[in-house]
């Protein structure tokens, strides 16, 4: 048992240690997950580049989108994975308060019922000032657009923000470095075995 505690324990520190010195493929997106303002000016700034094209029930690409999917969209472009339902990406990331609200923060609301009790839109937040909360969604009426979550329709659907940048990259790290030291493991036991026979 202590030589298996022993094994294990010189594998992860001698694999964690070779991973981290291994180079990124992209070094841009490695810089910008360090630094969660930078990719938040970064992603709003590719989410801009969309106002405009229309909505499509379902759509996912530039030739249309439906809320969840512009959102996933533009995530998915700096390698974060977002699934494509908005209840989906409101069970994601940390809850915050509006008062805390900032720029890449996703924003949840009700959808076409305003009593109902379920996430039904979201929207990237591009802005926070004293007018309200602006943001970017890809809407019914207009496709991609900005709207403020304090005015009209959308301020009797407000639901949640949730704050997914910084939060996910974390999950994503110790998923690889923990799939890195598995392969590993499997290397060195089947090396083992073949010395054994």
């Amino acid at each position: 048992m202590l030589k298996k505690l022993s094994l294990t324990i010189f594998l992860v520190s001698t694999l964690s240690i070779t991973y981290a010195q291994k180079p990124s493929k992209d070094s841009t997106l490695v810089a910008l997950h360090k630094n969660p303002i930078l990719l938040s000016e970064k992603l709003i700034d590719f989410a801009n580049n969309h106002l405009h094209i229309r909505y499509r029930s379902g759509g996912t690409k530039p030739t249309g989108f439906d809320c969840s999917g512009f959102v996933r969209f533009c995530f998915s472009n700096f390698g974060i994975a977002l699934p494509h339902s908005s209840a989906s990406q409101g069970t994601l990331g940390a809850s915050i308060p509006k008062a805390a609200a900032l720029p890449g923060d996703l924003i949840f609301f009700k959808g076409h019922n305003a009593s109902s009790h379920s996430i039904g839109h979201v929207g990237i937040i591009t802005e926070v000032s004293e007018k309200g909360i602006k943001f970017i969604h890809s809407a019914w009426g207009g496709g991609i657009r900005y709207d403020v979550a304090e005015e009209g329709y959308y301020s009797k659907r407000f639901m949640a923000i949730k704050r997914v940048i910084g939060m996910l990259d974390f999950v994503n790290i110790a998923k690889t470095e923990s799939e890195v030291v598995k392969k590993a493991f499997r290397k060195f036991r089947n090396k083992r075995r073949r010395d054994r026979r």
